[in-house]
Order: structure tokens, then sequence, then C-alpha cells
């Protein structure tokens, strides 16, 4: 009774993790073309929510194992993979609040790799595949985006301040959807595994399913539908952060970063090379503000804010293993079906607690791309900027303009 119950709750908590993920994830496909005007906020998560579905029909090789390679595969218990989700939920959940992008992919390997510290100890650690596999790829990752996207944009800018003109604007919107749409597949089909080889591990664990028996297609479904339901969500706190909060993003910058980004992710899944798609993003964003200056033209970037980044990522892995930890001792006191629903419970009731926090400062489809004043404060109505051009010229009408004051950019 009480495997059937953990097994139950790995599930719930599984797809929990796969909803979040696409809520967090959001932004990473969609936030430049969001801010820089190529799509509507709420076409733009429709769009991604649709791809992240398709995107997880199209490859169903499903692995084995979780965080492969990186702890002993005899030690997985559903425990430590239940404790290891928690984890993974709670931090995806506190970085959305305080609208930072990190990886959902590392959270859960933090998570697991805590709760199997305290249930199996250091030697169940495999730490140089979590230095190969996590640590170098997270290192590199935002580094390669942020050279390429700096020559990219300087290149782009610089020819469309040549040959301005609406069909200009208009082929790098297209161009811009195009590589975003290409994100947004990729993440479908390389996250959207990750939890349908959870529950396929839970099940095999369990003796629900035979060792070299198939993905069930009602795990694949329901994936798939998780992903995209929390990818409709539009994670709008990190949208925000990513699309305003490091530059300010015009046509050419929003085409160079979400070209650079789909270049990047598709290239090493390709190669077998594990990067972070929100790490490849930040530092496409990034880097298209510093072509800009290299192209002549003036934009502001706010370093703080990428720092604040830099720091959620270096604590990615401990924080969510801290939780996972946690989770996997609160259990251990109790034991059997009353420790698991005592830990499902206190995870419940902080992630509604998070929720509820979230309320006190909104960012919705409607204010997602206004003034940026801060990493968590409501944003501030003010004309919309293509940077770069002489004077800042708003693309606001005339009469927005005379009515509302140009308001200075907020360094966080």
């Amino acid at each position: 009774m009480a495997e059937t119950l953990l097994l139950v709750l790995v599930v719930v908590m599984a797809l929990a993790f796969d909803f979040t993920n696409g809520f967090h994830d959001t932004a990473n496909a969609m936030a430049a073309s969001v801010a820089s005007g190529a799509l509507k906020p709420r076409v733009a998560v429709l769009l991604s929510a649709a791809l992240n579905v398709v995107g997880a029909f199209l490859s169903l090789s499903v692995a084995a194992t979780i965080a492969k390679g990186i702890v002993e595969a005899g030690s997985i218990t559903l425990v430590t993979v239940m404790a290891g989700l928690i984890g993974a939920i709670l931090w995806n959940l506190l970085t959305w609040l305080f609208g930072i992008p990190s990886s959902s992919s590392h959270a859960l390997i933090g998570g697991v790799v805590g709760a199997t510290l305290v249930a199996a100890g250091t030697g169940a650690i495999v730490v140089e595949g979590l230095i190969r596999k996590v640590l170098l790829p997270a290192v590199l990752a935002p580094v390669v985006a942020l050279v390429i996207a700096t020559s990219v944009a300087a290149v782009v800018v610089r020819v469309t301040r040549w040959r301005s003109g609406r069909s200009s604007g208009r082929a790098l919107r297209v161009g811009q959807v195009g590589a975003a749409s290409l994100v947004s597949l990729a993440h479908g089909t390389n996250d959207a595994q990750k939890t349908m080889g959870i529950i396929t591990l839970a099940l095999i664990t369990h003796g629900s399913l035979s060792a070299d028996g198939k993905t069930p297609g009602w795990v694949i479904v329901s994936c798939a539908m998780a992903m995209g339901l929390g990818t409709a969500m539009g994670g709008w706190r990190i949208m925000r952060t990513l699309g305003k909060g490091l530059t300010e993003l015009g046509p050419p910058q929003g085409f160079s970063a979400d070209c650079t980004t789909s270049t990047v992710v598709l290239l090493s899944s390709h190669f077998g090379f594990p990067l972070s798609t929100t790490h490849v993003v930040t530092g496409s964003v990034l880097g298209t503000g510093c072509g800009t200056r290299v192209a002549g033209q003036r934009t502001p970037l706010r370093w703080s804010v990428a720092g604040r980044m830099v720091v959620a990522w270096g604590v990615t892995l401990p924080a969510a293993g801290a939780i996972a930890a946690m989770a996997w001792l609160l259990f251990s006191l109790v034991g059997g079906s009353a420790g698991a629903l005592m830990v499902f419970g206190l995870t419940v009731a902080a992630a509604g607690g998070i929720w509820l926090l979230s309320r006190r400062s909104r960012v919705h489809a409607g204010n997602v791309t206004e003034e940026w004043t801060g990493p968590v404060a409501v944003p501030v109505a003010a004309p919309t900027y293509l940077p770069g051009l002489p004077d800042a010229v708003t693309m606001a009408s005339p009469e927005e303009q005379r009515a509302v004051p140009s308001a200075p950019v907020a360094v966080a």
C-alpha cells in the first residue's frame, strides 16, 4: 500500500515538475520575440505551448535512469526521486517568484543529488560526471552564446542601419519567430523526455513495468500536456527579466538573440553536448546589447541584473539539493504512507505560499514589456524604445509621446 501511494505521488510530482518547467522556461524561447515586438505576449506563449507539445512527441526515446552518469543508478529509489522532484519544483517556483531565469534541468539534478547524498552517502555521487555534464556546460553556455550573439548583433545592427524600412523589419520579425519556434520545439523534445524518464523509472522500480518495457502511452500524453499547459501559463516574471532586464531589444537585437539561441541549442544537442537553454538564452540576450554597442549605438547593459542571475545559477544545485535532502529526511523520520503524505502536503503548502507572495507584484501579458524598474517591481508604463536609434526614438505614436513623459531607464 505504501509503495503504491508513493508511486502515485511520484507521478503527480513529476507532472507538477513538468508543469513548472513549462512556465519557468517559456521565456527561453519567447522573451526576445515579445520584447522586440515580433509577437504579442499571448500569441507567443500559445505558440510556444503548442510547439512544446509537438516536440514532446517527436522523440520517444526515454532514458532508463535520471541523472545518468551523475549518481549511481542503484542508489535511486522512489523516495529519492520524489525528494529530488520536490527540490526541483520548489526551486523553480522560488526563482520564478524573483523573476530569475535558472535551469530546470539543473534544479532536478541538484534535487536528485541532494536526496542521494543523505540516502546513500557521497560514494553514490559520480563527481566526474557532475563536473562534465553539469558544471562545465553551465560555465561555457552563456559565454559561448554571448560571444556569438555579440558578433551577430554587431553585423545585423549595422546592416539594418543601412537598409532601413518596413521590408527589413518584417524580414527580421519573420526570421525571429522562426528561430524562437525552433527553440520551443527543441525544449519540448528534450525536457519532456526527462519527466517521461522519471515516471518510467518509477513504474519499473515499483514493478508495474518491466525493465525493457516501452513507455506507456498515458505517460507520453500526460507529460506533453503538462509541459504545454505550463508553457501556456506564460511565466511572465522570467520573461520580463530576460526581455527587458538585461538590455533593450528591438527587431535587430531580437533576431540576433533568437538566431544565436536556436543555433547553439540545436548544434549542442546534435553533438551531444548538454548546454542549458536558459544559460544560452541569457548569454544571447546580453550579447545583443554588447553587439549593439560594438556597432556604435547606445543601449543599456544591466550587468547587475546579469550578476544576480549568475549567483542564482551558482546556488541552483546546492539549493535544490538542500530542499530535497530535507524532504528525504522528513520522510525517513515518519516513514510509510504517513511520511509520504506529510512531505507531499508540506510541498503543496510551500508552493501555495510562493504563489500568494507572487500576487503582491503581478506581472502579466499586459505589462510584461513595459519600462524596466527592477526584477520584482510592478512594471511602470512608459514608451517603448528602439535601442540604438538617435535620441532613443520611440515607437509610440506622437499623441502617446506627448501624453507619457520619457522615463529614464532604471539600472537595477
